[in-house]
């Protein structure tokens, strides 16, 4: 009877959704708009699939705010804020950094070069 059990559920594990890994993340970037705020005030709004995480679509949004700190001939951005949302296997964010051509204050600051050149090494495009 054990055995009969056993047998029956099997069909029911199948069914279970898997998990995406490190290994099966593909993302596909869909995009990225920027819009200047003021002055050194910018939102980044980007959009992806295949995305594991949110981390995955806020460090999309970094790649594009440090790209465009450098096409403004600046070098350091600071993170404001970053609201992710996932719908229908899209995910996006909307990020607002501001921008400074001398290392701002505060304790999320990006050298905009060094993240340009990792987002790069990663795969990730920038704006």
């Amino acid at each position: 009877m054990k055995a009969w059990v056993l047998i029956t559920m099997m069909p029911l594990a199948a069914c279970e959704p898997a998990v995406p890994t490190a290994e099966q993340f593909i993302p596909e970037y869909l995009g990225v708009e920027t819009a200047l705020l003021d002055q050194e005030l910018v939102q980044f709004k980007v959009q992806m699939t295949n995305a594991i995480t949110s981390e995955d679509v806020s460090n999309y949004a970094e790649c594009a705010a440090a790209q465009y700190t450098l096409i403004r001939g600046w070098g350091f951005a600071r993170h404001v804020r970053t609201n992710v949302n996932e719908e229908g296997g899209v995910w996006s964010a909307d990020a607002v950094y501001t921008i400074s051509p001398a290392l701002p204050r505060g304790s999320r600051t990006i050298d905009a070069e060094v993240v340009t050149a990792a987002c790069v090494e990663k795969g990730i495009p920038t704006v």
